[in-house]
Parts: structure tokens; sequence; C-alpha cells
């Protein structure tokens, strides 16, 4: 699993959170979105064998949004998923 932190803009309301962690949880791989309204930080813990950065980009511009950038977190992931 890889963690990325991405940076998104547009953002006004809890409806816009819920949106786009709505169209992010949809995504093939994804396995976690936390959504800061106040910072912009969008967090997604995910599947780099399923969806890529690139894909998680793509999803954000489609909904409606823009991404100031996207970083891996820092460290390894602090609440590793179960198997199965």
């Amino acid at each position: 699993m890889r963690t990325d932190m991405m940076i998104v803009t547009g953002m006004a309301c809890g409806g816009c959170t819920n949106k786009l962690s709505l169209a992010l949880n949809e995504v093939n791989g994804v396995d976690d979105v936390q959504i800061s309204l106040a910072s912009g930080e969008v967090t997604v813990r995910y599947d780099e064998q399923r969806t890529s950065p690139q894909q998680l980009n793509a999803v954000v511009v489609s909904t409606g949004f823009g991404v100031k950038g996207i970083a891996p977190t820092s460290g390894h992931d602090p609440n590793p998923t179960h198997s199965g």
C-alpha cells in the first residue's frame, strides 16, 4: 500500500469533500481517503498495483477540483491493511 497527499483546490463546503471522497473511493485499489476542507489536504491510501497518482489526479480534476501537488507521505504506512 502507498499513501499520497495532494493539495486540492476549489473545495468550499462539506458537500465538496463528500463528492470528492465518494469519487476517490470508487477508484479500484483505493483503501482510504481523508480530506481536510480547511487545508485542502487530501490523503489517499491505495494499492499502487491497481491505481496510480496520475489516475487519482485525473479523478480529482474530473470531479471539478484542481490539484496543486501530489507527493508520497514520508515513512511507511502506520496503518497497514489486513491481508485478504
